[in-house]
Parts: C-alpha cells; sequence; structure tokens
C-alpha cells in the first residue's frame, strides 16, 4: 500500500511541474514578444538616425530626419505594440476575417466583400502620387521589420495557431476603409427600411418618421425646430384605429443605440486670460482593450512647415501613417462623425438580367461580375459572387422587377487619401480649413483652432454632387427621372464657420446647419440635437475659459434632456390609481430625481427605460402595418428624431391617437412602466440597481470572449461602473463611449489633457497595458504632452554601423 502511495504522490508532483512548466513556457513566448523599448537598433531602409522615447505611459515620441524616416518609425513602433490589431483592421474592410479567425467570422466577411475594398485599395494606391506611396511604402517597410524584430510573433497570432502576413502598402488605405465602415451605414440600412415602410405607410406618417430634427437641436447654422403641435402630429398620422394592432412584437432593444461619433467644441482666444483658442474633442467609438488609438510625438523638419519643422502631438491609428487628431503648436483639430448622406440606393432597370444588362440614361450598360473567393480559416473557402454596375454592387431586389445599386462615397475615387497629413503644414486656421476641404476622409465635422487664437468648422472630407430635384431618401433613378451623383462638390461648396460671432463652436454627432447648406450635407441619420445642446449651453454659461473648464464639459453628465420625462412620469403616478400596477410600482424609485446619470443613480434609469417604453409604443403602432406586410424581412428604421413627435404625444395625450392595443393613454403609459419594472427584477426589486450596475466598463480584447474566465479578465480592463449615458456630453457605455478626450490650445500644449481608455500596449505582459485607463474612468487630467522619457531606442540606418 505504501508503494501505491508513494507512487500516486511521484505522479501528482510530476503533473504539478508539467503545469508549472507549462506556465513557465507560456509565460516565456509571451514575454518573447514584447516590444524593444531600449537600445540600438537597426532599421532597413531609414535615411539617417532617429529615436523612438517612451515616457512612463508609453506615450511615444518620435524623433526623425524626415517625414518618410519618421512613418517608417511609427510603423516600426505600431507593429511593435499593436500589429494584431492593424491586422483586424485591414482584415475588417477587405472582408478577410474568417481566414484570421475561421467560420463565425464569414457573415461579417460576406456583408463587406461585396464593397470589394481590396481590389479597390490596390487601384488606389497606383494611382496615388509618388509622394504618398513613398509615405505609405515607408510604413508598410518600418511595420514588417518592427514585426520581424519581435523575438516571438505576437502572443494573439499563437493563440489562433497562425502567423501573421506582411504589411502591404495598400493596407493602411484598408485602415482607412475600416474607419468608413465604422462610421457610416455600408449598408444602407436606414434607407433600405425606410423603402419598405414607403410601401406601406403614407407620405404624412414617413414626414414624421424623417422628421429632420426637433425643438432640441442646437445647430451651428439656423436655429431648432419648433415643437410639433400635438393637432399637427395626428393629422400627419391620421386615425390610429386605421392602423393596425402592434400586438407583442417589438422594436430594436434599445430605441437610442449608441450613435457612434464624438462632441468637440471650442473657444476663441477672446474668452481665454491669455488668447488662445481652445480645442476640445472626445471622439465615441467601440471601446477595447488595448484602445483604438496610440499616443505619439512626431518631430521631423519639413521645408514647408512653418519653421521648417513639423512637431504634432495626438493620437494615432495603428495601421495608417501620421496624426489623426491632435495639435502642432500652430493648429489643433478634433473630428465628430458628421452624419451626412453619403450613400444613395440607385434603381436599376433591367434589360436582360441573365445577360447583365441594364438602362442608361441614353442607352445599355452591361454589368461586371466579380468572383470573390473568401478563405476560412481550417474549412473550405466560399465563392461570393458580386455584381457591379456603373453606380455600384447591386445590394437588393425590389418588387417591380427592378433591383438597387450602392452608391457610396466610400467606392469613389478621391474619397481616401493621406491629405490628412498636411494638417501639420498648417500655419493658421485659413490653411487649415483649406486642407480639410480637400482631404479623402470619412466626412467629419472638423472644430479648429490657431495660436492666434481663431476658431473655426467645415466638413472634412469630400461630399457627393448629387445633380436632379430628388429626394435622396428614395432611391435614385437617373434612367426615369434624371437623379445621379456627379462627381464631388468643390471646396467652396463645402459650408464653413469662421470666427463665429459668439466666439464659440460645437457640434455632437447632430444637424449643424441649415437652409442651402441642409441638402448637400444631407441627414444619414444624424443624432437628436439634446447632447449637442447642452455642450452648448455649458460653453454659453461661461464667458472665461481654461482647459480645465472644458474638460468638464466632456464629463458632464447632467441629465437635462430626460427632465421633462421624469416630471411626466411623476404626473403619471400621481394620476394613476391602484389598479395601475406598472406606474405604482416605480412610484418608490422615483420620488427623488438625482438629475444626473451618476453610477449610483436609481431613478435615472428607470426614467430612461420609460421614455424608451413610450417611443416603442408608438413607434410600434405607426410600423405594425410595415411589420405585417415584410414579415420576417421587416428592418425596423432608426428613427433619431422620434422625441419630436412621441413628446408632444405623449405630454397632451390626444382621445384621437392611442396607442394601438390599449383603451386609453394612461393604461399604455402602466404597460410601459409595468414593462420597465419587470425588466428591473420585478416590483420588489425596483430601485434596488443602480444605473453603474447596468453601466458597468465591458472594455476587453478581442479574443478575450474566446478564453476561460481567468484568461479573459486578465485581457480586459476592470469591470467598473461608470457614470454617463448616450444623449449626455459625457457618453459612454459599457463597451462604447468616449475613445479618447483632448483640450488643448495650439503653442500652449504644455498645458493641454489628453486621456484615453484602454491602455496604450497591445500587450498584456507590457507595463502600458492599460496605462491612463484609471485617469479616463475617473475624468483626471493628464497632460496631453508626453512626459519624461523613461525609454530610449536609438535606430540607425544600416550603412553607419
Amino acid at each position: 500500500m505504501a508503494g501505491f502511495v508513494r507512487i500516486g504522490a511521484w505522479l501528482m508532483a510530476g503533473l504539478v511541474a508539467l503545469a508549472l512548466l507549462a506556465l513557465l513556457v507560456g509565460w516565456m513566448w509571451m514575454r518573447a514578444s514584447l516590444p524593444l523599448l531600449d537600445g540600438p537598433l537597426v532599421l532597413p531602409g531609414l535615411q539617417g538616425e532617429a529615436q523612438v522615447e517612451r515616457d512612463a505611459d508609453g506615450t511615444v515620441t518620435i524623433s526623425a530626419g524626415s517625414e518618410s524616416d519618421a512613418m517608417r518609425v511609427l510603423g516600426f513602433v505600431h507593429a511593435q505594440e499593436r500589429y494584431f490589431e492593424m491586422d483586424l483592421m485591414r482584415r475588417s474592410a477587405a472582408g478577410e476575417l474568417a481566414a484570421l479567425v475561421g467560420a463565425p467570422a464569414l457573415p461579417v466577411d460576406r456583408r463587406v466583400r461585396v464593397h470589394r475594398m481590396r481590389a479597390r485599395v490596390e487601384h488606389l494606391y497606383a494611382q496615388a502620387s509618388a509622394h504618398e506611396r513613398e509615405l505609405l511604402e515607408a510604413y508598410a517597410e518600418g511595420a514588417n521589420s518592427g514585426l520581424d524584430a519581435l523575438r516571438a510573433r505576437p502572443w494573439a497570432y499563437g493563440l489562433l495557431r497562425t502567423r501573421p502576413e506582411p504589411w502591404r502598402p495598400e493596407d493602411a488605405l484598408l485602415v482607412g476603409y475600416a474607419m468608413f465602415f465604422d462610421l457610416q451605414d455600408s449598408d444602407n440600412r436606414r434607407e433600405w427600411s425606410l423603402l419598405q415602410a414607403r410601401r406601406h405607410l403614407g407620405a404624412d406618417a414617413l414626414e414624421l418618421l424623417t422628421r429632420d430634427g426637433s425643438h432640441w437641436d442646437a445647430p451651428l447654422q439656423g436655429t431648432e425646430r419648433e415643437l410639433l403641435d400635438v393637432a399637427r402630429v395626428v393629422d400627419l398620422l391620421g386615425p390610429v384605429h386605421a392602423l393596425h394592432a402592434a400586438g407583442e412584437a417589438r422594436l430594436a432593444d434599445d430605441e437610442d443605440p449608441p450613435v457612434k461619433g464624438s462632441n468637440n467644441f471650442a473657444v476663441a482666444g477672446t474668452l481665454t486670460r491669455d488668447g488662445r483658442a481652445l480645442v476640445a474633442d472626445d471622439m465615441h467609438l467601440g471601446l477595447r482593450a488595448p484602445n483604438i488609438w496610440f499616443r505619439a510625438q512626431l518631430r521631423y523638419p519639413a521645408a514647408d512647415a512653418p519653421g521648417g519643422q513639423v512637431d504634432v502631438g495626438g493620437v494615432t491609428l495603428p495601421g495608417l501613417p501620421g496624426v489623426v487628431v491632435g495639435s502642432t503648436g500652430h493648429v489643433a483639430w478634433g473630428f465628430t462623425n458628421s452624419y451626412g448622406d453619403y450613400h444613395d440606393f440607385v434603381r436599376v432597370h433591367w434589360v436582360d438580367r441573365e445577360a447583365g444588362r441594364y438602362r442608361v440614361p441614353g442607352g445599355e450598360d452591361g454589368v461586371t461580375r466579380h468572383r470573390e473567393e473568401l478563405a476560412v480559416l481550417g474549412g473550405a473557402p466560399e465563392v461570393l459572387e458580386v455584381v457591379e454596375t456603373r453606380w455600384g454592387p447591386v445590394l437588393h431586389d425590389d418588387l417591380d422587377d427592378t433591383s438597387l445599386a450602392l452608391a457610396w462615397t466610400a467606392h469613389r475615387a478621391g474619397s481616401l487619401d493621406l491629405g490628412l497629413l498636411r494638417m501639420t503644414r498648417a500655419a493658421d486656421l485659413d490653411a487649415a480649413l483649406d486642407i480639410a476641404n480637400r482631404a479623402g476622409v470619412p466626412v467629419q465635422n472638423a472644430v479648429i483652432g490657431d495660436r492666434s487664437g481663431r476658431i473655426g468648422w467645415t466638413l472634412m472630407g469630400r461630399l457627393p454632387r448629387r445633380v436632379g430635384d430628388c429626394d435622396p431618401l428614395q432611391a435614385l433613378d437617373p434612367v426615369m427621372d434624371g437623379c445621379d451623383w456627379d462627381g464631388w462638390l468643390e471646396p467652396d461648396e463645402v459650408p464653413r464657420i469662421l470666427d463665429p460671432g459668439s466666439a464659440r463652436l460645437w457640434t455632437a454627432n447632430s444637424r449643424v446647419v441649415d437652409g442651402v447648406d441642409l441638402p448637400r450635407v444631407g441627414d444619414g441619420g444624424y443624432d437628436l440635437g439634446a447632447r449637442q445642446r447642452q455642450i452648448r449651453d455649458a460653453l454659453l454659461a461661461r464667458d472665461v475659459f481654461e482647459e480645465a473648464d472644458l474638460l468638464a464639459i466632456q464629463l458632464d453628465h447632467r441629465a437635462v434632456f430626460l427632465e421633462t420625462w421624469w416630471q411626466l412620469l411623476r404626473e403619471l403616478i400621481a394620476e394613476a390609481g391602484p389598479g395601475h400596477l406598472g406606474l405604482q410600482a416605480l412610484e418608490p424609485a422615483t420620488r427623488h430625481w438625482e438629475g444626473e446619470a451618476r453610477a449610483y443613480a436609481v431613478a435615472y434609469p428607470l426614467v430612461r427605460a420609460f421614455r424608451a417604453e413610450v417611443i416603442r409604443l408608438v413607434l410600434d403602432t405607426i410600423l405594425a402595418p410595415v411589420r405585417e406586410a415584410e414579415g420576417e424581412d421587416f428592418l425596423p428604421p432608426r428613427v433619431p428624431q422620434a422625441e419630436a413627435f412621441v413628446w408632444p404625444l405623449a405630454s397632451i395625450r390626444p382621445e384621437a391617437w392611442v396607442p394601438s392595443g390599449h383603451a386609453s393613454w394612461l393604461e399604455a403609459f402602466d404597460a410601459a412602466a409595468l414593462k420597465v419594472a419587470e425588466e428591473a427584477g420585478g416590483s420588489g426589486a425596483v430601485g434596488t440597481r443602480s444605473w453603474g450596475e447596468r453601466n458597468t466598463a465591458r472594455i476587453r480584447h478581442p479574443l478575450a470572449g474566446a478564453l476561460p474566465a481567468p484568461l479573459a479578465r486578465r485581457l480586459s480592463m476592470p469591470a467598473q461602473p461608470l457614470p454617463g449615458d448616450s444623449h449626455l456630453p459625457r457618453a459612454q457605455g459599457p463597451s462604447f463611449g468616449a475613445s479618447q478626450r483632448m483640450v488643448v490650445a495650439p503653442g500652449h500644449e504644455e498645458h493641454g489633457v489628453l486621456h484615453m481608455p484602454g491602455g496604450q500596449s497591445g500587450h498584456p505582459l507590457s507595463p502600458f497595458w492599460g496605462s491612463g485607463h484609471e485617469e479616463w474612468v475617473q475624468g483626471r487630467a493628464s497632460p496631453f504632452l508626453p512626459g519624461e522619457p523613461k525609454h530610449r531606442l536609438v535606430l540607425s540606418p544600416a550603412a553607419n554601423l
């Protein structure tokens, strides 16, 4: 017996030793893929010596002898820190994710591959200027050198049991197009859903669903829309009994999904103590670990830059050369997504569908058929046929034997280039605005300030020129009515605002312009104006500003927008009798109104959810005929301006228009409240759960979801309760929010603020994994400029050694 015990002990000890050995091997393998931080290194292709310095948070400062060398070194650093994330970006835009992660990514690849971005960027690269190709090639060669200099392939590829493919010069353009996919509606789902609605609803109801603003608007140009009169709403909707019963069907889980966009705003030097303009920017995107952005300062000589030197800092996008948002000492700039209309369906009239002939103005044309092969890791490739017309790929067949092709700016030559890099050469506001109007990027609201104290706004990127008197929310028909696209608007046709009389500027993904400029920009589903208005009002409430004041506006989580909904809910509770179980269930928890989306707020999430349920009741009723007719193909339209007509109905409660399935408005409100109470855990649990319990950070590495919980936690930021919400300046949710916050005055960068979530490094063993994240969570000001160098890497050309 003793012998068996000894054998068992030896076996157990051996298993423990093997486990420890496996852990040691895994730890050594992980460490082998850490970036190089110190020492000398030869970088092939470099023309002169360069340096890479890192401060305590891993913020990088690159000093080089030329722009080309700076981009080569930036590519080297990006690849060392973030090659896997760069790879995901290029693959997401090319529809090549399944080749890396397997069949689960095929639905995404099918949807994206129809745009054939790989072929488009190859053509775009071939047509680029010699200078742009030089920079793209330098960046790609630097990235491949950075990958080769790692002692082991990046750790994520080891988990996937694959090897990284080399970086190509045109891959940077794919990363640029990845932002088009992220910021714009690449499937044109909004217009498709409205086309469905148009088949079954009258023009009046559609007028409400496509309303271009509300009483919450705060545009830079023009004024807010007047509050709709309830009689006008009822007149447009018609009698409610003419609509089908809404039944139990529900629309999307949230009538206000997060808008990918941002806040940016600025004050002129006349409102600061020393005459400096202040620019604030916080770009709202999906949050992950590591963060989408990478902090860097680039320094290199350039004869056409002010003073012959570029010194630009801010955030870069791994995979793309240059600084995306930042300051040069002469100008500072920040972006929000414009949500203009940059997509149209074009009706295709077939002559001979089998042969692929279709009508065009004055004749016929033939489609081009492309055979796209979708590679799949561990499986057989899939073949996708893409049918393209002169307007774009065919996405849908319509009911009248025609089809719908997609015209999207991203498909057109000139939609993307490296023009943003020219911002480093801008000496003042006028030069920066000219660069913005000529650059190829997903169209953005650009707010810019210069060192003289001036501020301005314009749209950065290229806008399509539409011809014909057409409704862009209907399919264009070049054959029948001459509606089409004809190139780009000229820079002097793009709206601008310089030196505003208020000395203030603000945008937040809502309507910015009016009059003749609004049709030029269009409505691509821009956001309700509540967040933009709250920012405007905060700016107008002060006459003197410094950096901390603009940061405070970025962190503002006051729930101004929901104040009236709380008041309405309390009025309804007072009116309701004991038989109204839903409203009575909400009574105790909503007595005290916090007035903020604080992490510990309990009334806020209930009022928020109540508003959402009321909007669903109204939209369910309006859209019931569309849902019934379209069946499984029904696509609920996003109606960001629903507040414009739902609030008048909810506040006045006209007897002529009670939501379907309910005998009275009070009964409908009680049903909405009961739904809120049930989702809060039942009547006994209402008020026991705070906003922070729902709004808890879920910021993880892309591979975390496929790993056991202990490893997933190691690849995630802490699960901390977060304040803020989508209609408030501090717009943040569990995995969505400010991907950076910046406040800076050009020429006074030493006083600036810049922080971001998710950390600087993509390696969980790096000292910079998660660096700066806690400052972002707490909203603490951290310096815009890099701190004292803690690491220095000296890069030399091969010829010097």
